[in-house]
């Protein structure tokens, strides 16, 4: 039977829980807000408890500025700034994971996609049956028989059959789809007149952009084919920027990716910090053993 590798896209499940509105009230009684690290809390534990991982790890942007950047400049500049709230947070959801012993992933310069993209695809080179937990659409385009996604929002895993069902194409050709149609989230500008409809289409008939652009004659109609001739150094552009690198000269350490059950007083010196009194009773953290915790 494979390993169970689970990758945890930190950055998506710590900004989603920060806007949880339940949780924005949630302070110490010094007035740190704690909402969103409540929720990636919470989120991380039913994974612990549903899933029994045997080898995880979950990785973080770490800033500064990425090849994506240096090559559009307008990468991501749509995006507000993190909000000061959720900044303060940042630290202690990284003193959570390693409080709980999991392998945290965080280079300057790299962006947490490219670590957990080329740690999946390692990963299941070696046999390992890798599921990525993000609500990110991006990382679908690594779906593979090895590899899936969990969106843990809509508690839904994404297979290949589940891909192809969603954008007409396989997840291998999810970057040549969006290098058409663009991705407003990150900023990426689309190619004038071609939305989702007409960029499945040129992607089924041709394969990838780079065989699209070099059978430029062959599309039609001819005003399609005059857009794309003009647009074609922003959809090449376009195809770096959505691609996941699963090149990083990352070593895949299978001892550090092992679940090893959380560091008992950390642990609870942290919550405590955070006064996460209903954690700390739920926990019960006298145990030492990782699997009578929950």
């Amino acid at each position: 039977m494979a390993h169970q590798l689970y990758l945890i896209d930190g950055n998506s499940s710590l900004y989603r829980a920060f806007f949880v509105k339940d949780l924005q009230k949630f302070t110490t009684s010094k007035g740190l807000p704690t909402g969103a690290v409540y929720g990636f809390t919470n989120m991380l534990l039913k994974l612990l408890k549903e899933r029994r991982p045997e080898f995880l790890a979950v990785a973080f942007d770490a800033g500064g500025v990425t090849a994506r950047h240096e090559a559009f400049a307008t990468y991501k500049a749509n995006r507000p700034p993190t909000p000061p709230p959720l900044l303060q947070q940042i630290p202690y959801a990284y003193r959570l994971v390693k409080a709980f012993r999991i392998l945290l992933l965080a280079e300057e310069g790299y962006e947490a996609d490219d670590l957990l993209g080329t740690l999946a695809k390692k990963a299941a080179k070696e046999g390992f049956e890798v599921t990525l937990v993000t609500a990110d659409k991006d990382f679908l385009q690594l779906v593979d028989p090895c590899i899936w996604v969990y969106d843990p929002i809509k508690g839904k895993r994404y297979r290949e059959e589940e891909v192809v069902e969603r954008y007409g194409v396989e997840p291998k050709r999810l970057p040549d789809l969006f290098a058409l149609m663009g991705d407003p989230v990150d900023n990426i500008p689309g190619i004038p007149g071609v939305g989702e409809k007409t960029a499945r289409a040129l992607v089924e008939q041709f394969g990838s952009v780079e065989v699209l652009l070099d059978r430029l004659d062959e599309v039609k109609p001819e005003k399609l084919r005059e857009v794309i001739q003009a647009y074609q150094e922003q959809i090449r552009l376009n195809k770096d920027l959505v691609t996941i690198r699963t090149d990083l000269s990352l070593p895949l350490d299978f001892d550090a990716l092992r679940c090893q059950g959380p560091d008992e007083s950390a642990l609870r010196a942290l919550l405590e910090e955070l006064e996460f009194h209903s954690l700390l009773k739920r926990l019960k953290l006298k145990k030492t053993d990782q699997q009578e915790l929950f």
